[in-house]
């Protein structure tokens, strides 16, 4: 199982300490530690992902459940967009991948809260941070990792200037979480509230024929 190289300073203290109770004659303690430690490591699992669509299809840029679709403003961008709002519980795995190819042209790391991240408040008074990319047609898509009740650190990958492809590892969010697309008008939005969406792999979006 490969793992995101954030997990390995939390699985292998407890894998280490469990070698040395099991050899000082521990095996109760020591299997409390190894369970934690696979724990750990399911939850920063970081699985391969792929998929075969039209390079224009945005996929879901996270793990788990949407929440909800919704118009926001986004101060990137001129106007409103759509925004699907994914919940990912501590089963889900943590790793984002990118929604589109293109180029990253902002990142934005905003301090905050962390309150539960279903609440509707979360997305404005959590921690943040916020991935700008634009697509080869010149579209700005937006994905906000937003940290939860039980999420530490929000790490993103990218940075502004660099050249992504759809799927490719965008962060992760440390221990619960939730994750926001923002999508430009005139794409037609895939998926609704209740849906359970895989991170590169789940179609999240379509271009309609006007925007084509």
């Amino acid at each position: 199982m490969k793992l995101a190289k954030e997990g390995w300073p939390f699985v292998l203290p407890s894998l280490g300490l469990a070698v040395l109770l099991f050899a000082s004659g521990r095996p109760g303690w020591a299997s409390g530690l190894l369970a934690l430690a696979l724990c750990t490591a399911l939850f920063f699992r970081d699985p391969q992902r792929r998929f075969q669509g039209a390079s224009d299809i945005l996929l879901a840029p996270a793990d788990g459940k949407v929440l909800r679709v919704d118009e926001v403003d986004a101060d990137f961008a001129a106007g409103k967009m759509r925004r699907i709002v994914t919940f990912l519980s501590v089963f889900d795995v943590h790793v984002q991948r990118c929604p589109t190819g293109g180029e990253v042209v902002e990142t934005r790391l905003r301090r905050g809260a962390k309150v539960a991240a279903f609440r509707s408040d979360a997305g404005e008074v959590n921690e943040q941070f916020l991935t700008v990319i634009r697509t080869p047609p010149g579209e700005l898509v937006g994905v906000i990792q937003i940290a939860g009740l039980v999420a530490r650190r929000v790490v993103g990958y990218l940075a502004r200037g660099d050249k992504i492809e759809r799927g490719q590892h965008l962060g992760l969010i440390k221990f619960g979480s939730r994750v926001d697309l923002l999508v430009p008008p005139g794409y037609m939005i895939e998926v609704e509230p209740g849906d359970r969406v895989v991170a590169g792999e789940t179609p999240m979006a379509r271009p309609t024929d006007e925007t084509c």
